[in-house]
């Protein structure tokens, strides 16, 4: 629970559970139903702490949820340490140029980044693909789960690679390179937007009395953790250390270029609608 006195913010923990993969034959899932059951538990521990007024969601980037055309989902999310992307990277520069993918998106190549494991969707499991409505990258899946409303949230779409860095919209050039068709993806909206509020089925699940706001925080656990970098300063360095280690700066804009392309490091979208330079 995050309290504001007008001054500073006071974290409590309040519930804490383990995130673990689970393997099933040849591919490793998360396990998303469980860990939204997780989630209502620490819904009910923070009603009884108190009470809460909204409710804000990061994870890590890149990993994503189907629904069919009913909204429900179609498979566990598969995990982005999955094999199923091995060798998609040299696979999708014969679909579109390095340097134009680059040039579009400003990411780092990393073999997990969700446009490669669509393009094994495409070329593997198309008729998986075939019967997805919407996709809905993690924390906007868990948004949806507790609203129903279905959104991309801006730093977590800069994690895809389908993004175009300096537009902020979707690349209908990349998409149509790799054969996605562009309505699977709904639409991006900016760090801080209400995108809804708690069902009121969920409400009397949990014994909920107030409504609760869900916000579209920066999903993007990397981009909430430069929210927090502690200086005012214009020129600054940070490095974020968890799952993995990234180190770079915030600009106000994309820098795209030859050096950047050569070096692979990624420009990703931040709240306020900065932009992350950084190596991962």
């Amino acid at each position: 629970i995050g309290t504001f006195d007008g001054e500073k913010i006071t974290l409590e923990e309040v519930h804490r559970f383990s995130n673990d993969p689970v393997i099933v034959g040849d591919t490793m899932y998360w396990d998303t139903l469980r860990r939204f059951f997780e989630m209502k538990q620490g819904m009910v521990k923070a009603k009884l702490a108190g009470g809460f007024d909204s409710i804000g969601i990061d994870t890590w980037g890149v990993d994503f949820g189907m629904l069919d055309k009913n909204g429900r989902l179609l498979e566990n999310p598969i995990h982005y340490r999955d094999a199923r992307t091995i060798g998609k990277i040299e696979e999708t520069f014969k679909l579109i140029d390095r340097e134009r993918l680059y040039e579009i998106t400003g990411l780092q190549f990393a073999e997990f980044n969700t446009i490669f494991q669509l393009l094994s969707l495409v070329q593997e499991r198309p008729e998986v693909l075939e019967r997805v409505d919407k996709i809905l990258l993690t924390p906007d899946l868990f948004g949806y789960f507790l609203t129903g409303e279905k959104n991309a949230e801006f730093s977590m779409a800069s994690t895809t690679q389908l993004m175009d860095a300096r537009t902020g919209e979707w690349s209908t050039e990349v998409l149509k390179a790799i054969g996605i068709p562009e309505h699977i993806l709904p639409k991006i909206i900016p760090c801080g937007t209400k995108v809804g509020k708690v069902t009121d089925a969920i409400k009397e699940e949990l014994g909920l009395e107030n409504d609760v706001d869900v916000i579209a925080v920066a999903g993007h656990d990397t981009q909430s953790a430069m929210v927090a970098v502690p200086t005012q300063e214009k020129d600054f360095i940070f490095m974020s250390c968890g799952t993995w280690s990234l180190f770079g700066t915030e600009l106000d804009e994309p820098l795209i270029n030859e050096t950047s392309s050569k070096l692979d490091i990624s420009n990703e979208a931040g709240y306020g609608g900065k932009s992350s330079f950084l190596k991962n």
